[in-house]
């Protein structure tokens, strides 16, 4: 199972050898859940793709505070991740100029892999809650929640 990791503000993709071709529409299968307190799964044996999220205070901000499902599309919410991400890996690059406590680790987030929506919109969310939580600008304008 290839999966999306996020633990407490460090970011990692674990991807396993096997290439696929994904379609974004089996993913909408897709059912995000709490497991153990403020931890956010989703999962999808499809698209063989998994994000984990544990940070504090996360799981209750995505279902009080977060946009819902379908408000953004899908090239929105590749785009801004695509942007975010390229600034949160830089920002890894350089310990010496941001908090190497929040920048632990890159993520290898692939542009040209199709992750599906719900992929995207946890990322998007989990980004726009790191960034509000910990005052924060990755790229461009943060959404205030």
């Amino acid at each position: 199972m290839k999966a999306i990791f996020f633990f407490l503000g460090f970011l990692s993709l674990t991807v396993s050898c096997q290439s696929q071709t994904f379609d974004a529409s089996k993913n909408n299968e897709a059912n995000a859940k709490v497991i153990k307190g403020d931890t956010i799964k989703i999962a999808n044996e499809e698209t063989e793709y998994e994000v984990i999220i544990i940070d504090p205070g996360y799981s209750s901000w995505l279902y009080s505070r977060a946009l819902p499902r379908g408000y953004y599309s899908l090239s929105y919410l590749e785009n801004k991740n695509q942007l975010w991400i390229q600034e949160w890996n830089n920002r890894v690059m350089q310990p010496q100029r941001f908090n190497p406590n929040l920048y632990e680790m890159q993520i290898n987030y692939d542009r040209t892999l199709r992750y599906g929506y719900e992929v995207n919109y946890l990322i998007y969310n989990y980004l726009v809650y790191f960034q509000n939580a910990n005052n924060q600008q990755l790229f461009g304008r943060v959404p205030p929640r």
